[in-house]
């Protein structure tokens, strides 16, 4: 009798317990703080460094710094930390995190407009709507853990978006992009995260100009576009150009650029088995036409060339 009056003391002992100090519930969401499910707050000298993996491009890297916080507008701007990176991705535009990003939440500018790709104070379960990649995204927040949050996007193209941010690093830790067949198109991995950086830091606002892919061609190929600078009504400072060939053995191929006035501010000349992969530069923007001819020769040469509008900022930190 008294072990059952002991037994029965405990349990109502247990229970006020329980009532005063709230439920106990598994959160799911491991030592994550409330810090962590928050938006971040930056400052100038935050970097942050990335891998970048395309098919198209292959691997490359980028140091990410916040190189300028203006409240007037409302907007953090993102640069790197290498002038020729900086040159590269404002040509091969995989980059999404560059330039402008809203200090209210982080968005960045697609065409102009903020994308609200995250969603502060991260909740599991909520859901919502941004562009990015050209692509109209829905998402959700699958899971908190350890101040990790995963998020997972489809796109009414069948696209698919799977990224994480980091609440402890204060921005993206991976992002994987894969298109409706499944293939990847861009693979983004953290690899540090700094503060405090000092040096220079370069961003190109940028535009494509012309995208094409050559191949073997018995003839001539021909092909144009327009330099009409960017949509505002800003002058491009320089257009950037970017190339990747092969040439079969035995073949050749040859690259003339011409601008509306005559003169040829890039020409190139390859022979047989030559490759070029990943090269980028620049030439004066000169509003007007401009006009490219291609020569290509072997069975399977080909040539992907690119050109971009970009407006040149630099900051020293």
């Amino acid at each position: 009798m008294r072990s059952a009056l002991l037994l029965a003391s405990m349990m109502v002992t247990l229970c006020l317990a329980g009532c005063l100090d709230g439920p106990t519930v598994d959160s799911g969401i491991g030592d994550t703080t409330e810090e962590e499910l928050a938006l971040p707050d930056w400052n100038i000298g935050d970097q942050w460094l990335y891998t970048f993996v395309t098919p198209q491009f292959g691997e490359d890297s980028a140091r990410l710094v916040v190189a300028e916080k203006d409240n007037e507008s409302g907007n953090y701007r993102l640069g790197i930390s290498s002038k020729e990176e900086a040159q590269r991705h404002a040509v091969i535009n995989h980059n999404p995190f560059l330039g402008r990003v809203t200090m209210d939440g982080l968005s960045v500018y697609e065409q102009g407009d903020p994308q609200p790709v995250f969603n502060f104070p991260w909740n599991i379960g909520d859901s919502w709507d941004f562009t990015l990649f050209g692509q109209e995204w829905t998402a959700e927040t699958d899971s908190i853990y350890n101040g990790a949050v995963d998020v997972s996007a489809s796109s009414s193209d069948g696209h698919s978006l799977a990224y994480s941010f980091s609440g402890r690093d204060g921005f993206v830790d991976s992002l994987v992009w894969s298109d409706d067949e499944g293939i990847e198109q861009l693979r983004m991995q953290l690899t540090q995260t700094k503060t405090d950086y000092e040096g220079d830091v370069y961003f190109y606002q940028a535009r494509d100009l012309l995208d094409s892919v050559y191949e073997n061609n018995e003839n001539d190929i021909s092909d144009s576009f327009l330099d009409s600078g960017h949509p505002d009504g800003t002058d491009w400072d320089v257009l950037v150009w970017y190339i990747d060939l092969d040439i079969s053995g035995g073949g050749s191929g040859t690259l003339s650029l011409k601008d509306h006035q005559g003169a040829s501010p890039l020409v190139r000349t390859w022979g047989s088995g030559a490759t070029e992969k990943g090269s980028i530069g620049t030439i004066p923007s000169l509003s007007g036409d401009y006009s490219l001819t291609v020569t290509l020769r072997g069975g399977e040469s080909t040539l992907h060339f690119k050109v971009a509008g970009g407006i040149f900022s630099q900051w020293t930190l």
